[in-house]
């Protein structure tokens, strides 16, 4: 007998999204968190994260050319971004990000929290 076998392909594809899916700011976070963080506690912490991934790098130069910030973690593999500094800065900075990927590059983003 002659038993024909099916073979079954599955064609994975990954399609990047363009997307802001975290904008929060920590005020006044505790100084465990930034310990644990690795960051210096000047006051605020922010958090943002993208996808494609690679969309870190420009957040983190939109970020620091906007307000008195510093980077604190950038990933631009897993599409993270921390940034540290008072927090009107912070925030500015994270509106920054979000209206520059919205408005130039046409991402969607989420509202600013903050904590």
């Amino acid at each position: 007998m002659n038993e024909v076998k099916k073979i079954e392909r599955i064609i994975q594809e990954s399609v990047p999204g363009k997307q802001v899916t975290l904008a929060h700011v920590l005020a006044s976070p505790m100084p465990d968190i930034c310990e644990r963080l690795g960051v210096a506690n000047i006051g605020a912490v922010g958090l943002m994260t993208f996808t494609s991934s690679e969309t870190a790098i420009i957040a983190a130069d939109v970020a620091t050319k906007s307000a008195d910030v510093e980077i604190g973690f950038l990933d631009r593999f897993t599409g993270s971004l921390v940034i540290i500094g008072d927090v009107s800065s912070v925030e500015t900075s994270i509106e920054s990000v979000n209206q520059m990927l919205s408005s130039m590059l046409g991402f969607t983003v989420v509202r600013v929290t903050r904590t």
